[in-house]
């Protein structure tokens, strides 16, 4: 109390000071919605594991698919050598009722003595044997044939039953993480609507991106997406035409930046929630609308295709996607066809 007589304008200056440090977020996020980067971090890593498990589970089933049609091709094999096998006895059977008919039964001396030409009834009798011996051979042949056919199938689809098995281990791992990854990028939605409602940017959220050098200057803003909303439609949803290009993708997905360039605007509040603004030579601007999260800082400078943010659905969006504009100033009402800007740069949608 002393204190307070002696420097009363000291004492105010020091509980309001304590008052902001009381009411100021002391890790940077909103209460109940966990830390920033390490949502964004996790989405991240989460996207490349679901990315990688997906790769990995198309790989097995094609494999299993070709081990599939390898054991139907032997099968048909074997279905040929058992024909040919069946025509082979048919033959065979036919030879022998021919032998019985012409008297087969009796000795060779009889059918000598019997024989009105015995050296032309010797050719015959030589013929038969070596059809005989022939089909014996062809016999044991398709006989081999049939049981080395018959292990290379058991062996292609043991092969192909193992790699069913891997496939669908594959297949439980990959909806495992993609059940995390949803439940992880809705999470990271409730930070970014938290952000948009107060109207201030939590700031630079750094991801472990792959550093991959692209021999190009220009890039898609995102890796894989469909193509929605377009430039310059209509509809109960703008009240003017659309200013750009909606990619529909996931929440959480990387968002790169098309190319070099300095940001020069992030903001966090209005109807484009979470976005970033990029300068690039030449004088065009490039923006990047209804992110969950952004990973650079105003002033900062990019490379082509490096991760600027997580794309996501905040402010006036009906779902998860990247609004995309080009512009010749930093601010709406300036934009131009990205479609065809990027097109004429090397980049087809």
């Amino acid at each position: 109390m002393r204190f307070t007589r002696r420097h009363p304008l000291l004492a105010a200056l020091l509980l309001c000071a304590l008052a902001v440090l009381a009411a100021r977020p002391t890790d940077g996020h909103a209460p109940g919605h966990g830390s920033a980067s390490g949502v964004s971090a996790e989405v991240a890593r989460l996207y490349e594991e679901a990315a990688v498990a997906t790769e990995r589970y198309e790989a097995a089933r094609h494999e299993a698919g070709k081990q599939r049609a390898r054991a139907q091709r032997l099968e048909a094999r074997l279905d040929r050598e058992r024909q040919a096998m069946a025509g082979l006895r048919k033959d065979l059977g036919r030879i022998a009722s021919s032998q019985y008919r012409d008297g087969g039964g009796l000795p060779l001396t009889a059918h000598m003595i019997l024989a009105d030409d015995p050296e032309e009834m010797m050719r015959g009798q030589r013929a038969v044997w070596q059809a005989e011996v022939a089909l014996d051979q062809a016999i044991g042949r398709s006989e081999r044939a049939e049981a080395r056919l018959a292990r290379d199938e058991a062996r292609a689809a043991a092969a192909w039953k193992r790699l069913e098995r891997r496939n669908a281990e594959l297949a439980a791992l990959k909806q495992g993480i993609e059940r995390k990854l949803e439940t992880a990028r809705w999470k990271l939605q409730g930070q970014a609507d938290a952000s948009v409602a107060a109207g201030a940017c939590r700031g630079a959220v750094r991801l472990d991106q792959p550093r991959t050098r692209y021999s190009v200057d220009w890039v898609a803003p995102v890796e894989t997406y469909v193509l929605s909303a377009s430039y310059g439609s209509g509809g109960a949803r703008w009240a003017n035409r659309h200013t750009g290009q909606d990619f529909a993708v996931p929440i959480g997905t990387p968002v790169r930046a098309v190319g070099a360039g300095e940001v020069v605007k992030v903001s966090c509040g209005g109807a484009f929630g979470i976005e970033i603004v990029l300068r690039h030579a030449g004088g065009y601007y490039t923006q990047y609308a209804h992110l969950a999260a952004v990973a650079v800082d105003q002033g900062e400078r990019v490379e082509t295709g490096q991760w600027i943010g997580q794309s996501g659905t905040s402010g006036n969006s009906t779902g998860p996607h990247l609004h995309f504009e080009v512009r010749v100033t930093p601010e709406m009402g300036s934009a131009v066809n990205p479609v065809s800007w990027l097109a004429g740069r090397g980049v087809p949608l």
